[in-house]
């Protein structure tokens, strides 16, 4: 029983008897954002340790609530890092504690854009409460993604063709196919995060509710980059 022999493998170089060609490919999309995050600043100050906790704890609580009546609109909340320190006295030899300041950071990720503006609003109008953002993003599993990897193997493929039909020949087989869309080569997109400003608290003199902010969504940028080796059917030349 005779075996059958492997077939060689492709060389990494090229040879007359199977030249290879390099090609590399891009994409470039501009897509909405699926999502946005805002950060939560709550403060307290007293001069009671005690009180000052209290006081945080509290706003606190109307907070979360307030957040999680916007239901699915709400991808996800998380509470950041909370602390309580001592104000001390600028002046005399002795170490004595002015006050107590404390503060806890939320971030919140939505996915509806209307209840941002409006959520933002009401945060906003809160005593001693701080919001930043939106930072606008693409969900890591998010098919734009997927799409600008397509799109950037279909260009490399497409140049190695352009190439090969110049030669008047066909490419053969593909060699090797490489990401270079960032450092290190793990990723073949990079998403682009844009800032609408920072709001901070400002209660307002009338009972009147704030109109909602119009925040309008920054455009994420998703590139794709590939480096792609082919052989070709040897060409004739002559």
């Amino acid at each position: 029983m005779t075996e059958t022999p492997a077939p060689a493998p492709h060389p990494s170089h090229g040879t007359p008897t199977a030249p290879r060609v390099t090609v590399r490919g891009e994409a470039h999309l501009e897509v909405d954002p699926e999502i946005a995050r805002i950060t939560i600043t709550l403060t307290a100050r007293n001069t009671d340790r005690r009180t000052t906790l209290d006081d945080l704890t509290r706003r606190n609580t109307t907070t979360l609530d307030l957040i999680k009546t916007h239901g699915d609109a709400i991808e996800k909340l998380e509470t950041g890092t909370l602390t309580i320190r001592p104000e001390l006295t600028r002046h005399g030899r002795a170490e004595r504690i002015r006050a107590y300041h404390g503060t806890i950071q939320l971030t919140a990720t939505l996915n509806d854009f209307t209840t941002l503006g409006e959520l933002v609003t009401r945060l906003a109008d809160n005593d001693l409460t701080r919001v930043d953002g939106p930072w606008w993003a693409l969900r890591p599993t998010s098919p734009h993604h997927a799409a600008a990897r397509r799109q950037a193997v279909q260009e490399a493929l497409q140049r190695a063709r352009e190439y090969a039909q110049a030669l008047d020949t066909r490419i053969d087989a593909l060699l090797e196919l490489s990401d270079t869309g960032s450092v290190g080569g793990n990723t073949f997109t990079t998403t682009t995060y844009g800032g609408a400003g920072i709001l901070r608290s400002a209660r307002a003199e009338t009972a009147a509710e704030a109109a909602p902010v119009d925040l309008e969504p920054v455009r994420q940028n998703v590139d794709a980059q590939v480096e792609a080796a082919f052989t070709l059917i040897p060409p004739n030349l002559g």
